[in-house]
């Protein structure tokens, strides 16, 4: 579907959305690089860096082989940037697992991460698990996982300084105009001229409350 998309004149940008991490085979990345028009942003869920996590939420990869596919799709693209979704405070997740999480997740350094404290859901196996984590420690982790993310971010956007990019403007927000670069970067402007679903090129001048700010 992808490669038939990519041959659609008029169509400049194919930004996928939330994928299964398993179907980053050697095979996928070997037939979506031929694809000119595919962003560079993939945003891989994750929910846990720690393997015994993951089992128990029933997730069918191990962060070891997690780690394989975010180097797999780090080789093809130079210039990826990779988000992810986790959860904290699955039940019976200890300490000790979620400082592994942690670590992997500094490891890895994905550009941004969105961060959920797990809450039961009713019929579901892990909403009857006895051992439920307290929510003043899902909230702990939840702020050391979201300092990361914007650690993260800053030192994404830093590497951008002075560079130029070609951002997709989507909206006028106030006095700047916004959108984003192809691997899903949001880039500010101040413009005159009406930018809504245009492409341009925009030279990088500094950084605003993590997003960037052009000209």
């Amino acid at each position: 579907m992808l490669e038939k998309i990519n041959e659609i004149e008029g169509i400049e940008r194919i930004r996928l959305g939330s994928i299964e991490p398993l179907l980053i085979t050697e095979e996928f990345i070997k037939r979506i690089t031929k694809l000119d028009k595919i962003c560079h942003h993939f945003h891989l869920s994750l929910q846990s860096g720690c393997t015994e996590t993951l089992k128990r939420m029933n997730r069918r990869y191990s962060a070891k082989e997690f780690k394989t596919i975010v180097n797999r799709l780090r080789r093809a693209y130079d210039d990826i940037i990779l988000t992810t979704d986790i959860i904290v405070g699955f039940p019976e997740e200890t300490e000790e697992e979620f400082e592994i999480t942690y670590n992997f997740l500094k490891n890895i350094k994905f550009y941004k991460m969105h961060i959920f404290k797990y809450s039961p859901r009713k019929g579901t196996k892990a909403a009857v698990i006895k051992t439920q984590i307290p929510g003043n420690i899902k909230e702990i982790r939840s702020k050391r996982l979201l300092e990361l993310s914007d650690l993260n971010e800053i030192e994404y956007l830093k590497s951008y300084l002075g560079k130029e990019v070609e951002v997709l403007f989507e909206e006028y927000d106030g006095e700047y105009y916004k959108g984003h670069t192809a691997n899903y970067i949001l880039v500010k402007i101040k413009s005159e001229e009406d930018l809504s679903n245009k492409i341009r090129k925009v030279k990088v001048l500094e950084i605003d409350n993590l997003s960037l700010i052009g000209k």
